[in-house]
C-alpha cells in the first residue's frame, strides 16, 4: 500500500510553510508514520490541515478554480495566506510501496490576469536505482500547462531550477525539432488545452506513464470523512455499494454490500460493535415499499429494533468507522477531523488502537491521519505519531513533532500517557 512520507504545504491559509514529515532535500527528518495524529488548539489551523488535503484531492478530481470554490472556500484569495502575493504550493513525497523509490509531486497555484486560478507549475521526481544522493530524476515538467514528460518507470532528466539555467522552452523546441541527441526517445512535448486542470490528471490516465498513473489513483483512492450522523439517517434507494461515501448517506447500502459478499467480515464489526456499545447484537437492513432503504439496530433488551433515525450520534459514528475499517479494498489514505465528536470518552482510546491496529497490522491497511483536541484519544498514541500544531507571533501556523521534545519523550518513556502531559501543559503552553 502506497504511503505518504512527508507534506508541504506553503500559502494556503494560516498555513505559510509547514512540513509535516520527510521531504527528498530533508532526509534527516522522520518519515510520516502509518498512524498520524495533529493536536492543537482551536483556531491554530488544524481543520485547514486537513482540507488541504481535501483541496488537492478536489483540484485533481475537478481542476484548481473549482477546488478553490467548493466545501465553502470562498475562491482563491480567500484561501491564500493572508498578506502574501505567492502562489500556494504542494508538496507529496510517497512510496508506492515500501520496497519502491520514492516519489516527490510538487505543484504551485496561482492566479492570471483576470484573477482565476490556474496550475503555475507541476513537477514529479524520482531517483534512479541505487541513487542514494543529489537531485532526483524529473519526469513530468510542466509549465502553466506545458512541458516535457518522460514516459515509463526509469527515464528523466536531473534539473536544478535553483540554478536558474533551466530553459524548458528551449528544451521543447529541441525535442519538436529532433536536435537534442541527451534526451531519449521516451520524451514527449505536453501542451494542455486548460491550464485550470492538472496535468497528472490527463497524463495519469495514459499507460505509458505508469508512474503518473500511479500516483494519480494514489489521490484518488483518498478517503476524507466528512461524516455527518444526519447524513447517515438519511433513507437511500435499495442496491449494494462497496465503499462509504465522504458524507456517510450510503451507509445502509454498505450495509448490504457488506452482508452479501462478507458476511463474516460484518460479523466482526457488530462483535466488535457490541463490546464498544453494549446492547446492539444486530445491525441490518429492510427494504421499504418505495424502494428506500433502513437501517436498523436491534438491542437484546428489546423486541423492535430501532431505526438510525432514533440512534445516537455516537453510534451511528462508531460503526461508519468500524465499515471503513473492514473496507475489503480499504483507501491508502484515510483522514479524519476529529473523530471524538459525540463519542464517550472512555471509548476514544480503544477507537485510536484500532485506527492504529488497521494502519500497521493486516496488509493493504490505509495509512490513517486524524486531528484531535481530546487528550483521552492521545493516550493512546506515542510521541512519533503526534504533531502539535501552534500559532506562531506573526499569526501563522507552526507545527513540530511530540518526539522533537527529550522530556516529553523521556516521560512516555516512564510511562505516563501522552494525553495527560498534553493536559498537564507540557506538549503546548496555556
Amino acid at each position: 500500500m502506497a504511503k505518504i512520507e512527508g507534506f508541504r504545504i506553503k500559502n494556503f491559509r494560516a498555513l505559510k510553510d509547514v512540513t509535516l514529515g520527510r521531504l527528498w532535500n530533508q532526509q534527516q527528518a522522520g518519515t510520516l508514520t502509518p498512524m498520524t495524529a495533529v493536536i492543537g488548539k482551536n483556531g491554530v489551523g488544524k481543520s485547514t490541515l486537513f482540507d488541504a488535503f481535501g483541496f488537492l484531492a478536489d483540484a485533481l478530481k475537478s481542476g484548481v478554480e473549482e477546488a478553490c470554490d467548493s466545501r465553502g472556500r470562498g475562491g482563491f484569495e480567500r484561501i491564500r495566506a493572508q498578506g502574501q502575493n505567492k502562489p500556494i504550493e504542494f508538496e507529496v513525497y510517497y512510496k508506492e510501496d515500501g520496497n519502491a523509490r520514492p516519489i516527490t509531486y510538487e505543484i504551485s497555484i496561482d492566479i492570471d490576469s483576470s484573477g482565476r486560478p490556474y496550475v503555475l507549475k507541476e513537477r514529479l521526481r524520482q531517483r534512479r536505482k541505487g541513487q542514494k544522493h543529489g537531485w532526483p530524476f524529473s519526469f513530468l515538467v510542466l509549465n502553466s500547462g506545458k512541458g516535457v514528460v518522460w514516459r515509463g518507470d526509469q527515464e528523466g532528466r536531473q534539473i536544478n531550477e535553483e540554478h536558474g539555467d533551466f530553459d524548458l522552452l528551449s528544451l521543447m523546441e529541441s525535442i519538436k525539432s529532433g536536435e537534442t541527441k541527451e534526451e531519449s526517445k521516451e520524451t514527449d512535448v505536453v501542451e494542455l488545452d486548460d491550464m485550470r486542470k492538472l496535468g497528472i490528471a490527463t497524463l495519469g490516465s495514459l499507460k505509458q506513464h505508469p508512474r503518473i498513473s500511479a500516483f494519480r489513483k494514489f489521490i484518488e483512492g483518498w478517503y476524507l470523512s466528512y461524516f455527518t450522523p444526519d447524513a447517515a439517517r438519511s433513507l437511500p434507494l435499495a442496491g449494494p455499494q462497496k465503499h462509504l461515501n465522504i458524507h456517510g448517506d450510503n451507509l445502509g447500502n454498505v450495509v448490504q454490500f457488506m452482508e452479501r459478499e462478507h458476511p463474516k467480515r460484518f460479523q466482526s464489526i457488530l462483535n466488535r460493535i457490541a463490546e464498544k456499545i453494549p446492547g446492539i447484537n444486530k445491525i441490518d437492513t429492510e427494504k421499504t415499499n418505495d424502494g428506500r432503504l433502513l437501517l436498523r439496530f436491534n438491542d437484546r433488551g428489546f423486541k423492535d429494533p430501532f431505526y438510525s433515525q432514533q440512534m445516537s450520534d455516537g453510534t451511528l459514528k462508531v460503526f461508519a468507522y468500524f465499515l471503513l475499517l473492514e473496507d475489503p479494498t480499504p483507501p491508502p489514505f484515510l483522514c479524519i477531523e476529529e473523530p471524538e465528536n459525540g463519542l464517550y470518552h472512555k471509548l476514544l482510546e480503544s477507537l485510536a488502537e484500532e485506527f492504529r491496529e488497521h494502519a500497521t497490522g493486516r496488509k493493504g491497511g490505509s495509512q490513517v491521519f486524524i486531528t484531535t483536541h481530546q487528550p483521552y484519544l492521545v493516550d493512546a498514541l506515542e510521541p512519533t505519531e503526534v504533531w502539535i500544531l501552534e500559532k506562531d507571533s506573526d499569526g501563522y501556523s507552526v507545527i513540530r513533532r511530540a518526539s522533537d521534545d527529550a522530556i516529553v519523550k523521556n516521560m512516555v518513556a516512564e510511562g505516563l500517557p501522552l494525553g495527560g502531559l498534553w493536559y498537564s501543559d507540557y506538549l503546548d503552553a496555556r
